[in-house]
């Protein structure tokens, strides 16, 4: 499919159930466009010592200069993680690098796991590109 000029491989097909970030696709921002956010409980991982599944909300920020994140690829990448082992506060900063390199410009994630044990964690990272 191609939108804007930009041809993409996920949006609109049967696609893969993960994609890896060197994957993540964009499309040029509409003019006047000043801020994206993406919010989502969607995203889950692993506990890297236990194994148990660890659930986030996710939120993310960027002021777009050029390019945004297509939604779908981002979906797929979340996915990615579901039998990942990382501690949350990891998995914020490699999500936020990974998703600033795709789109060039500094992208802030904040993931808020799930009370496990009683105890809920917020994890903020800015990504540079």
């Amino acid at each position: 499919m191609t939108v804007q000029g930009t041809k993409l491989n996920f949006l609109g097909k049967v696609s893969p159930p993960v994609i890896g970030a060197d994957e993540l696709e964009t499309v040029e921002a509409p003019a006047g466009l000043v801020r994206v956010e993406f919010e989502g409980g969607e995203l889950t991982a692993l506990c890297p010592v236990t194994g148990a599944p660890d659930i986030y909300h996710v939120h993310l920020d960027y002021f777009p200069e050029g390019s945004i994140l297509e939604s779908k690829s981002v979906k797929l990448y979340f996915n990615s993680w579901r039998d990942t082992g990382v501690f949350c506060e990891r998995l914020a900063t490699v999500l936020a690098d990974d998703l600033a390199k795709a789109v060039q410009v500094p992208v802030t994630v904040t993931l808020v796991q799930q009370p496990r044990g009683g105890l809920s964690i917020t994890a903020t990272a800015i990504g540079a590109p």
